[in-house]
């Protein structure tokens, strides 16, 4: 059942690859679809690039772990600041300013929005270095749900992922990444519910879970005190201060992720903004939520991990070892869908961007269409073939969690990206020298916490904690500096901005039109 099912899976994902093979001629087809994606396909590529093997099984488990039941509050955040208010906030101006600058990829956004050349390559190479521990940590994660369901060997399961991710998005673009995501987050949100209604049933249905949750005796509250009972199964659980920078970095981390932002690039109109808004809204509230939620009961299986032995990884693989083969097999399609969707993203920000803004822009300006797709195409297999080999070195090794890697790589990227490019949406005064700042201090402090991180303060030794500090400290780096710095050429950025208040029946900022 279970081989029967993936083979059927596989077959689907790779015919829809060569399927779509035709409207990946063109750079801005093969990177966006043409632009004319609708709001179910982008809010489903949203939300599948959003959640993958890293949420399901690394943070799921971890914070869970920690936690409690109050680590579904990661995922109401999730819900809400990364995909409700991302999609208001952010959604119809980067589809109007990315349009008008005729920028496919956040470099050649950053580029031309502040005339910069240099900009551009730096951007473009934190992407290219930082998504490599993301994509490693997909894999690490979908082995444990492979070796548990087949006892498939680490490196058999990375190598399958990677080839059948490859062929259909060297085949199809983004256009095929995007229908697969919406075959994907189908199964993803059907799966998931039955997991977790199984896994609750399994100790004897939601009361009786929670109030065995309620049993087991947490970490002292108050220094020197007695261990605290129920904290596991209350409402902000035994440290809200941490868990309040999981929420942040997972939340608001993904306004600063290539990998997120460029979905925006390629909706199709004013429909698609208001659909997709509350498609991904709701599709964030069932997966993430019901993945911290599923999480949040990993000690009731505490008999079955050894948490110092195996680490939080093992523990969403420990709860489920025990279902059905019929739900075994679809908890492997569904953390294989989710892990493939993200790593199609991933694979297809980072070989765009090495491609146009760093290649073309800094060796081959005159570089032909047809060419620039064929070298996009051939670091979508380099970048994979990077990523696998270090998720093999990684494990074999044994450097560290999944939640470390995710965390490292979104908040170097997200630390270095986010609130230049919010601010650039909106205020005219934002400098290229403030965005020189936030991106030296987003990617040097993470680079800074992976090789000192023991003289941090303890607060910052967490590259959790240390992504989420780098984001906020973003907001107050890229105003100060602007005010600081030289005001860009008010002629430039009225050209830029006039994008925005091009008549329709009402202005732009508020309707994309057709």
């Amino acid at each position: 059942m279970k081989i029967a099912l993936l083979a059927a899976y596989f077959i689907v994902l790779l015919w829809i690859g060569f399927k779509c093979r035709k409207g990946a001629g063109s750079v801005s087809g093969f990177v966006l679809g043409g632009r004319s994606v609708g709001a179910w396909l982008t809010a489903f590529a949203y939300g599948t690039s959003y959640f993958s093997a890293v949420v399901f099984v690394g943070y799921a488990g971890q914070f869970g772990w920690k936690y409690g039941i109050s680590a579904t509050w990661a995922g109401i955040g999730n819900a809400v600041i990364g995909s409700l208010l991302a999609w208001v906030v952010l959604g119809r101006r980067t589809r109007l300013l990315t349009q008008h600058l005729d920028s496919s990829t956040m470099p050649e956004f950053f580029g031309k929005r502040f005339d910069s050349k240099a900009l551009k390559l730096v951007a473009s190479a934190i992407i290219f270095v930082f998504l490599v521990p993301y994509t490693a940590s997909l894999y690490n994660g979908l082995s444990r749900l492979f070796a548990m369901a087949f006892s498939m060997d680490y490196s058999v399961c990375i190598v399958l992922m990677s080839v059948l991710t490859a062929i259909y998005v060297i085949a199809g673009g983004y256009l095929a990444t995007a229908v697969n995501d919406f075959i994907q987050g189908i199964i993803m949100l059907f799966g998931l519910v039955a997991i977790i209604a199984a896994v609750l049933m399994s100790k004897g249905g939601f009361v009786a879970a929670l109030d065995g949750l309620a049993r087991i005796p947490g970490p002292a509250i108050v220094p020197g005190g007695a261990p605290t009972p129920g904290i596991f199964a209350s409402f902000f659980g035994p440290d809200p201060l941490n868990l309040l920078f999981v929420v942040i970095l997972t939340s608001l981390g993904t306004w600063g992720l290539p990998q997120m932002v460029q979905k925006f690039y390629a909706i199709k109109n004013e429909d698609a903004i208001r659909k997709g808004t509350v498609i991904s809204t709701l599709f964030a509230f069932v997966v993430a939520g019901g993945c911290y939620f599923l999480g949040g009961f990993g000690r009731l299986f505490g008999d079955k991990v050894d948490i110092a032995k195996d680490g939080f990884d093992a523990i969403i693989p420990a709860m489920l070892s025990n279902l059905g083969p019929g739900l075994i097999a679809l908890t492997v399609i569904l953390v294989l869908s989710a892990s493939m969707s993200t790593l199609s993203s991933l694979v297809i920000a980072s070989s765009s961007t090495l491609t146009s803004d760093f290649i073309k822009s800094a060796f081959v300006p005159n570089m032909k269409q047809k060419n620039e797709v064929l070298i996009i195409r051939l670091f979508i297999v380099v970048f994979i073939a990077i990523s696998a080999v270090l998720a093999i070195l990684q494990h074999k090794s044994s450097v560290t969690f999944i939640a470390q890697l995710m965390g490292i790589s979104w908040g170097a990227l997200a630390g270095s990206f986010l609130a230049p490019f919010l601010y650039s949406l909106y205020w005219k005064g934002t400098t290229k020298a403030a965005c020189w700042a936030s991106f030296a201090f987003g990617s040097g402090l993470m680079i800074y916490n992976m090789l000192f991180r023991a003289t941090l303060p303890e607060i910052l030794r967490s590259p959790i904690n240390s992504g989420a500090i780098a984001m906020l400290a973003g907001f107050i780096i890229v105003p100060v500096v602007s005010w600081l710095t030289k005001a860009p050429d008010r002629r430039f950025t009225d050209a830029l901005f006039a994008c925005y208040d091009r008549p329709r029946q009402v202005t732009a900022k508020t309707d994309l039109g057709d």
